[in-house]
């Protein structure tokens, strides 16, 4: 059909528009958003952590959620996933070595762990330090009475209690450390691809 008007533009401008990329959708659309999320959900589990929840496993959740959906790669996951079960092996072999080094039996080594852990469900009610304070008070009484249970001696007791709050709180370094590594990777792997 032509038109009895001739058309103002001329023929180079004509040219169809090229169409819009889906990589430039792909990164401005649902999955920056989805991504967004999932590094919100990520800082908030690295701040769990001295709190005595899993907050390393939060984070390997939310990255194998992303793995599921194409935003990070499957070596990126297995390296991270290495990452955090070294981090827990630490923990227990740090809670374990200072008692051992403090004095502490084997059974003080169990009675630190249940006691760091009834200790965390303790201190839950009060907000924010509450269940860091109470997760390695709760370490030092669990070992120190399962000491003095077995010694009879208050001094030996103190000493493995002590040992025992030493490598908890160095174990909360170790884990925390590990999730900020985690979260950086995290980061890059969501953002950049």
């Amino acid at each position: 059909m032509t038109s009895a008007f001739p058309n103002p533009r001329p023929a180079y401008i004509l040219r169809e528009e090229p169409s819009i990329r889906l990589e430039s959708v792909h990164r401005f659309g649902r999955p920056v958003v989805l991504a967004i999320i999932a590094i919100l959900v990520m800082i908030v589990a690295l701040f769990l952590i001295p709190f005595g929840v899993p907050g390393l496993w939060l984070m390997i959740a939310v990255l194998a959620l992303g793995t599921y959906l194409g935003e990070v790669s499957l070596a990126t996951l297995v390296v991270l996933l290495l990452a955090a079960t070294l981090a827990e092996i630490a923990e227990f072999f740090l809670v374990k070595r200072y008692s051992e080094r403090y004095g502490g039996t084997n059974r003080a080594f169990w009675g630190a762990i249940f006691g760091g852990l009834v200790g965390v469900l303790v201190g839950v009610p009060v907000p924010i330090v509450g269940p860091v304070i109470a997760g390695i008070v709760g370490s030092f009484l669990g070992a120190a009475l399962v000491t003095l249970v077995e010694t009879r001696q208050f001094a030996a007791a103190t000493r493995v209690g002590w040992g025992v709050t030493v490598a908890h709180v160095l174990a909360i370094g170790v884990k925390t450390a590990t999730g900020i590594a985690i979260l950086a990777v995290g980061i890059g792997a969501f953002l950049i691809g």
